[in-house]
């Protein structure tokens, strides 16, 4: 029997519930299914940040690389803990580490679901460059706390950053209805954003059954809205795919819904999965986080490792979980009787 060896990070807030309630469901799964799950659970956190001064050990990287996946809840408590030194300690050191280029977050409504938009009849892929770009981290501030303070922020694309997450958009549009839509906003930006286009350009040239279409940022940000169903696999720099992702969740109802993956598409480091939704502080205490964004992330997870049957029974006990009106209005269901909805549907 094949073994999966999965890295479990709660981290904070409703983080901790939500990955209670998707290892429940894939531990359910496996058992099913012809393969077994080995989960390590650590404590890396803002908790851990307070405790020790680091959002992880100097080792952590070392340690995770040593999994099949890593399978997270969520990062933040701006209270406590700086939202620059929780994302920067954590999150982004793992993607980057692991050369976790491509963030992928699917958008379409899950049955008996009601979005905002009068059209429900879309199924959209955004794909979002992970590792680079304006979230590089590149800049500084001299004169801080004085009127000649100044601060820069510099974004970095590189030829090879920019073109392996096009060419992964225009595979992904291959395998699902063949269009692809390419974000940028080079009327405004001379410099990467008509380099990126200048790549698209390129690479569309070996992709002659993929149909491409430049948009603009703000462009794409009103498509999203007024006509959804046009759209197929979007592909964005960092800043951009962050924005018109959580678009997207709305859309689809909102974030508790909204699933994503972090992925080394040539496998030569774990991948990660996660919810987009945050640690929501707000709620963290009150038992209503929706679990439905983690637990489709995980059947991500498992499509990824390759189990896809298993993943595809996850997302159908989802889907009938959220048909029968269960987990569909933020703040009504538990979030113990949404995950046990779910477990009891799984086929």
């Amino acid at each position: 029997m094949k073994t999966y060896s999965i890295a479990l990070l709660p981290g904070d807030g409703i983080g901790k519930p939500v990955t209670e309630a998707a290892w429940d469901v894939l531990q359910a799964t496996a058992k099913t299914s012809g393969f077994s799950l080995e989960g390590t659970a650590f404590p890396w956190s803002c908790d851990f940040y307070k405790q020790t001064g680091a959002m992880m050990p100097r080792d952590g990287i070392e340690t995770l690389s040593r999994f099949d996946a890593i399978l997270l809840g969520a990062v933040g408590w701006p209270a406590e803990v700086p939202d620059s030194v929780s994302l920067h300690g954590l999150l982004l050191p793992i993607r980057k580490a692991f050369t976790q280029y491509a963030n992928i977050r699917p958008h379409r409504l899950l049955p008996g679901v009601s979005g905002p938009l009068k059209s429900g009849a879309f199924n959209i892929l955004c794909i979002r460059e992970n590792t680079e770009g304006e979230y590089s981290g590149a800049g500084g501030r001299i004169h801080q706390g004085t009127d000649d303070e100044v601060a820069v922020e510099t974004s970095i694309f590189t030829r090879k950053g920019v073109e392996r997450i096009l060419r992964f958009g225009f595979e992904q549009a291959r395998m699902r209805r063949g269009k692809l839509a390419s974000v940028t906003k080079s009327n405004a930006q001379r410099y990467s954003m008509v380099f990126w286009d200048e790549i698209t350009r390129r690479l569309a040239a070996e992709y002659p059954d993929v149909e491409v279409t430049s948009y603009h940022i703000d462009a794409m940000a009103a498509r999203m809205v007024m006509a959804p169903e046009s759209l197929d696999v979007i592909v964005a720099s960092n800043l951009f795919g962050d924005i018109l992702t959580d678009l997207g969740a709305a859309i689809q109802g909102g974030l508790g819904f909204a699933a994503s993956a972090n992925i080394n598409p040539d496998r030569s480091a774990p991948s990660m999965f996660e919810p987009v939704h945050g640690s929501a502080p707000d709620i963290a205490h009150l038992g209503i986080a929706n679990p439905i964004a983690t637990i489709w992330s995980s059947a991500m997870m498992l499509e990824h490792l390759g189990e896809t049957a298993a993943a595809a029974r996850i997302v159908s006990a989802i889907e009938a979980t959220t048909k029968a009106g269960i987990g569909v209005i933020p703040g009504k269901d538990k979030t113990e009787t949404i995950a046990r909805a779910v477990l009891e549907r799984l086929l």
